[in-house]
């Protein structure tokens, strides 16, 4: 019997979970708000993932229902549920990574390390915040930010007065404290819904402009005990939430040596394209194992050192595609992603991916690849 994943959202990361579904024989079908990236290559059907009949409809030809993005309403989520539709990760879940209030206040709940937070409802308890954590903080809309949107760094309670305006009656912004952290991590895990867990190795997340950039796996100088305490935060937050398919948590290594959790994305991630090239299994066929609850696969890196560096942007004449053969000669053990994107500032179009057992040349490479998409 063929297995059928029906996968909400046709951007890069559902085009990514293609080939592998692919080369398992699964019948990955894609509902896309447009002919997306990924419809242009899987079976696929062009409908309002916020309309709950079209969702629905959508689901009937599937085994399971999962997802590429965390913004399908839970009035949707709910009437699939309710239909008998498999959905992974199901939406009790996916409320945490919906409104990062919810998340906090269910973080504290399981006990987890995070920054100092707050429910602000308006500017005087914003400034009060603010004054009670050195006089500056991050301010954040609960939901719908990604990639630096929606977050803001502000020394007065003023400085939020536009999001405050813009709240429904009785909303509230997400105040945290600004972290002195030294650098940025992910951990990232993927569970199955009868309870099997594994860990990647903890990463670092190199940023730019609110943008991750370029992903360092493993961490450098990631001591025994940071591997341990981050892959245990990441064990403990899928266990905790009930999370089914990839769970990726964006953390903070602070100046004092602790690491706090940042944000939860509940799918494959940014962090974790690095797995396509250089682990034993990638985060894409783990997810599809996963949320069709399969056994999970090995999660080794297959060298010492992997990195992955963003295209962001692309060329600013001619496609993607017209810089292959030149650095592809110039740079043989770099592997090359697109997404069938046009180019356009800022944006995500690609990535590089290099593995080896030296660092330093490893980042050169991975690095020198990825500038001939740029400019």
């Amino acid at each position: 019997m063929v297995l059928r994943v029906g996968v909400v959202g046709g951007g890069q990361l559902a085009r990514m979970m293609i080939a592998p579904a692919v080369e398992l024989g699964i019948d990955i079908r894609v509902l896309a708000e447009q002919e997306a990236m990924a419809a242009e290559i899987a079976a696929s059907a062009v409908g309002d993932y916020t309309d709950t009949g079209t969702v629905l409809s959508f689901a009937r030809d599937v085994d399971v229902v999962t997802f590429d993005h965390e913004h399908v309403p839970q009035t949707v989520l709910a009437a699939l549920v309710d239909a008998g539709v498999a959905v992974h990760p199901g939406p009790h879940a996916l409320q945490y990574a919906q409104d990062k209030l919810e998340m906090r206040a269910k973080l504290a709940e399981l006990g987890m390390p995070q920054p100092e937070w707050a429910a602000v409802h308006g500017a005087a308890e914003l400034q009060d915040f603010i004054d009670a954590n050195g006089g500056r903080a991050v301010v954040k809309t609960p939901r719908g930010g990604y990639d630096g949107k929606g977050v803001r760094v502000v020394s007065a309670g003023s400085d939020a007065q536009d999001w405050f305006d813009a709240l429904d009656e009785g909303g509230a912004l997400l105040a945290e404290e600004l972290v002195d952290f030294t650098r940025e991590l992910a951990q990232q895990v993927a569970r199955r819904p009868s309870g099997q867990i594994v860990a990647w190795p903890v990463v670092e997340t190199i940023q730019r402009d609110g943008v991750c950039a370029e992903v360092l796996a493993p961490a450098p100088k990631a001591g025994e005990k940071m591997i341990e305490v981050a892959a245990r935060i990441g064990v403990d937050i899928a266990a905790g939430l009930d999370v089914t398919g990839a769970l990726a948590v964006e953390m903070f290594e602070t100046s004092d040596e602790r690491i706090l959790v940042n944000e939860l994305a509940m799918r494959p991630h940014n962090s974790g394209h690095w797995t396509q090239d250089g682990a034993v299994t990638s985060q894409f066929e783990q997810h599809l194992r996963a949320v069709l609850d399969l056994p999970l696969g090995e999660t080794t890196p297959t060298a010492d050192w992997a990195v992955m560096v963003n295209i962001l942007g692309g060329p600013s004449d001619g496609g993607l595609t017209d810089r292959f053969a030149d650095a592809m000669r110039a740079h043989p053990s770099a592997k090359i992603h697109t997404y069938g994107k046009a180019p356009r500032p800022g944006r995500k179009v690609g990535h590089v991916t290099v593995s080896g057992d030296d660092l330093d040349d490893v980042v050169y490479e991975a690095r020198a690849a990825a500038s001939y998409f740029g400019g």
